[in-house]
């Protein structure tokens, strides 16, 4: 398998989890499950991923219910944890408006800041950019289940784009991000594309 990736070539797809209830009620969360919905759509989407060399796997339960409905055996890697919005979890944006607006203001314009008490989303990108980082001396077909904002920073790290950016980039639950790592430099093949059953990763 490796000789056919050719020398120091990695194929990373990295998977947000499947839909909660948080992310139908635009809250955000805390360390939830998989709705309904949620379990059923990874669960159709089992087969989707094939042939990787490792599957990785943030540590919330969301992301481990995620990985069990695609059938996938995965590790758990710290470094795939969602941003953590600390005092914020659980909360919706209009509470927050109405609550705590100037707060949120400079959590949604300053990248160095965390009013919640958690992690700033400079904090964010130094995290994924080491986990990719350490990828780079690898070969292999790598998946990871993680969560919108690990797939945002990642894709804006292999850009080399500004952090003010971040709020621009949609990520949805169960979408693709693929990156290779090649030369010496990530590059991003696509991103956003809906998993599902019929894709041959």
């Amino acid at each position: 398998m490796h000789a056919m990736l050719g020398p120091m070539t990695i194929r990373l797809v990295m998977i947000t989890h499947a839909p909660t209830a948080a992310t139908r009620e635009s809250r955000f969360p805390s360390d939830d499950p998989l709705d309904a919905r949620g379990a059923e759509s990874a669960a159709g989407a089992r087969g989707a991923l094939r042939r990787f060399d490792r599957v990785l796997r943030g540590p919330e339960r969301r992301c481990g219910e995620t990985a069990a409905g695609l059938g996938l055996d995965a590790l758990v890697d710290p470094s795939l944890a969602d941003l953590d919005l600390g005092a914020w979890r659980g909360r919706t944006l209009s509470e927050l408006e109405a609550s705590q607006a100037m707060e949120l203001g400079t959590w949604l314009t300053d990248p160095d800041a965390a009013p919640h008490g958690g992690e700033s989303l400079s904090s964010l990108m130094d995290r994924v950019a080491g986990w990719l980082g350490g990828l780079s001396a690898e070969r292999a077909r790598i998946a990871a289940i993680t969560h919108p904002a690990v797939a945002r920073a990642a894709v804006l790290q292999t850009l080399g784009a500004p952090l003010s950016r971040f709020w621009r980039l949609d990520s949805a639950p169960l979408t693709q991000t693929w990156l290779t790592h090649h030369g010496g430099r990530w590059q991003l093949r696509e991103t956003g594309h809906p998993l599902t059953a019929d894709d041959d990763a």
